[in-house]
């Protein structure tokens, strides 16, 4: 767990493009089983959501992902990411 503090004076900001890389790794992430186990619904929303900011590439990798889930699955990663827009 992180113990130290954040100097925000010296903080840069985040460019807004950089957004989508980080959804797009968030999707890696998920459908890769970095963390150990494999989420396909968590990787389709994350993949969904770089494609809406832009990331090309992530829509190819979003329909890999839906061809090994249910339309039940599917159904899920979309509400979630239309969870997380709302939310942000």
């Amino acid at each position: 767990m992180f113990q130290g503090t954040f100097d925000l004076e010296m903080a840069t900001p985040i460019d807004a493009s950089a957004l989508s890389d980080v959804l797009f790794e968030r999707g890696i992430y998920w459908s890769s089983g970095r963390s150990g186990l494999v989420d396909l619904v968590a990787a389709h929303k994350w993949f969904n959501l770089a494609a809406l900011k832009g990331r090309k590439d992530a829509v190819a990798l979003r329909q890999e992902v839906a061809g090994q889930m249910s339309d039940a699955e599917i159904s899920a990663a979309q509400r979630d990411a239309r969870a997380w827009v709302s939310a942000h």
